[in-house]
């Protein structure tokens, strides 16, 4: 094939490949559109996951009429001007793509109005063309509506996820934005009903409420630094508020929403020693540096960046949590001991005064084990001496393996078996989260789960399995949407499920157990499946063999 130059249409739709990759992405130009405006409101509106219909409207400067066909000419911009101002950008949205991009795959509508005008200025595109322009009446400010999103690059949608999970991404994304930006008020409607809504009062711990609920909320610790490279502030969790994957981790540049391997790592090292493996924790931080240290033009989403001075980056956030992790009052706990009287398995752990305790139901009787158990070493593993030699078990990983077992047969047997609650338990969602609770709100039920409505992202917890009876629910609950919503496992739901029910349920790390417990925990362990390993793949034991340890006392050569 000859080289030629491609006609208009192909490179609109090449660069919409690139700037739009699903509705979410859409909505991200036109929030970013919108903050470089100077909006104090931002209402952002989506139906069926953003390819029916995605409005957004604020209260911003508007968009003059001259210019307002201009604003969908490729690479027109007013953030820029010469290549000097790449040094320095301070806007979000600067590379003149994602008006013409969104164009050139959906139809789209522009009504806008600036201070200085009497009326305001519509304008209606299709691939890209305009179609209708007339005059018509608007405060101050700009909304634009984007409807048949890739009506014009239908195999698009062929990558797209189910309703419920573009939903998700759009709800992600707008809270990234409210907790980027606390004194803008943002609201949020995804098919018409009500998913997320800020004051705007510039008070982060607010937004974080109405994102992630009151109890995180409350928990996070302030994060403030400014140690000459940059310029640290924001919220992090203490280590005993944590999430089983990287959602919650959030980093603003600039006030830019960015991925940055750089500050995740820099992140969990000041978490290190502090977390069980597998934890992560929840963190919203800003960091704010000289504009000509940066370099936001790497990537066609803007979603990437480079520091000059990486090093220095990363040291000043590490050193930003660490502090602030230092300041984390000493919390009065109590132990609660592991016990099977009565046919019951109670989870020991340290826990907060009031809080309950993990119990988990009777387990049938099993013979008594081959192993010896000679005692516990760390509160942690349990000693116990077998036919050829020595044996050290994880006894939360023991614990795991026996609960995720009982848990798969009784789904698989349709037969789980379900407690309901006395009282029942309130719980908040982050607008992502009651997503994933949409989506996956069947699966729970076959899990024993009952869970109802109850307002605005709250919920009502009815009943739960009889496994997790007296348990921590809310943050058993939270666990499984975590799970359900991380792409990090591959894993089938129900898999996952039942991996976080046992997790949760299992005795932990550090605590004491008699010796009759130990007995009881290692009878139930050898009638598993695969008593070697946890639902996660690690070990539940190592064995040193009598081989082994007469060869390293000497005893033979």
């Amino acid at each position: 094939m000859p080289i030629k130059v491609l006609e208009s249409e192909v490179v609109a739709k090449i660069a919409a490949g690139e700037v739009v990759e699903r509705p979410a992405s859409v909505v991200k130009e036109l929030i970013e559109n919108s903050l470089d405006a100077g909006a104090s409101q931002i209402a952002v509106e989506a139906r069926s996951g953003g390819v029916e219909l995605i409005k957004v409207s604020d209260n911003g400067a508007g968009i003059p009429a001259p210019e307002l066909e201009l604003a969908f000419h490729r690479y027109a911009t007013s953030k820029i001007g010469n290549l000097d101002d790449l040094e320095k950008i301070s806007s979000l949205g600067f590379r003149g793509e994602a008006l013409p991009s969104i164009a050139a795959v959906a139809e789209v509508e522009v009504l806008t109005q600036t201070s200085s005008e009497t009326i305001g200025s519509y304008l209606h595109l299709r691939k890209g063309e305009v179609v209708r322009k007339e005059s018509r009446a608007r405060p101050q400010g700009t909304t634009i509506t984007v409807r048949r999103l890739f009506r014009y690059l239908p195999a698009r949608l062929k990558f797209l996820k189910s309703v419920n999970t573009e939903n998700s991404h759009i709800a992600h994304l707008v809270s990234q934005y409210a907790l980027a930006f606390p004194e803008v008020k943002f609201s949020l409607v995804l098919d018409k009903r009500p998913s997320l809504r800020t004051t705007g009062n510039g008070d982060l711990r607010e937004v974080v409420n109405e994102t992630y609920g009151s109890e995180v909320a409350q928990r996070m610790l302030k994060v403030e630094q400014n140690d000459g490279s940059a310029k640290v502030g924001g919220l992090t969790s203490p280590p005993s508020l944590a999430r089983s994957n990287r959602n919650y981790l959030s980093f603003f540049v600039n006030r830019r929403w960015v991925r940055s391997p750089l500050l995740i790592r820099a992140t969990e090292e000041a978490y290190r020693g502090l977390l069980m493996d597998g934890k992560h924790p929840i963190a919203i931080i800003n960091i704010s540096l000289p504009t000509q240290e940066l370099d936001v033009n790497i990537h066609p989403a803007k979603a990437q960046i480079k520091f000059c001075h990486e090093q220095a980056v990363f040291s000043s956030v590490q050193k930003a949590i660490e502090e602030a992790l230092a300041r984390t009052p000493i919390a009065s706990s109590k132990t609660v001991p592991f016990s099977v009287s009565s046919g019951q398995w109670q989870s020991p752990r340290m826990i907060m005064d009031n809080e309950p305790a993990f119990v988990v139901a009777k387990l049938p009787t099993m013979e008594l084990p081959v192993l010896r158990v000679l005692g516990q070493l760390a509160n942690t593993y349990i000693i116990a001496e077998g036919p050829d030699g020595l044996y050290l078990i994880d006894q939360h990983a023991a614990h795991e393996r026996i609960l995720y077992d009982r848990i798969s047969a009784q789904w698989t047997q349709k037969e789980v078996e379900v407690q309901g609650l006395l009282q029942p338990i309130n719980i908040e969602l982050s607008p992502r989260e009651e997503e994933t609770l949409r989506a996956s709100k069947e699966f729970l039920t076959e899990f024993g789960f009952t869970i109802e409505s109850f307002g605005d992202r709250s919920y009502v917890i009815r009943a739960i399995p009889a496994l997790m009876a007296r348990a921590n629910v809310i943050e058993i609950i939270s666990a499984l949407l975590d799970n359900l919503t991380s792409k990090e496992s591959t894993h089938p739901w129900e898999e996952k499920i039942a991996q976080s029910l046992a997790c949760h349920g299992a005795i932990r790390a550090g605590q004491q157990l008699s010796n009759e417990e130990m007995r009881e925990l290692i009878k139930q362990l050898e009638q598993t499946k695969q008593p070697r390993a946890c639902p996660h793949g690690r070990p539940t034991m190592i064995h040193l063999s009598s081989h082994q340890l007469e060869k390293e006392f000497g005893r033979i050569s």
